[in-house]
């Protein structure tokens, strides 16, 4: 099922942020900026990432894998389970 377009709109918007966020980091790096203040941004852009692949995810779900549960059979259902829990462990590396 496709998402509306002004929430992928949205989310090209905050990924444009952090794309100015990366290379705003990378001139202080190049800048010789205090390490610190460096962590800091790209601690801010790391949590950026994670905000929007939160809502891609929140939308996969209320679109993607709610279909698959009205409309598919047991082994669409069975699939989305396993991609979901897929995702969750991926993302529990990460943390």
């Amino acid at each position: 099922m496709k998402v509306k377009k002004t929430a992928h709109n949205e989310r090209l918007v905050a990924l444009r942020r952090i794309e100015g966020q990366i290379k705003g980091i990378q001139r202080m790096i190049e800048d010789g900026a205090y390490c610190i203040d460096i962590i800091t941004q790209l601690h801010a852009a790391v949590n950026a990432l994670y905000s929007v692949s939160d809502k891609i995810f929140a939308k996969h779900v209320e679109h993607c894998v709610w279909t698959a549960f009205e409309k598919g059979g047991k082994i669409e259902k069975r699939k989305k389970v396993e991609e979901i829990m897929r995702v969750i462990k991926k993302l529990h590396k990460f943390s």
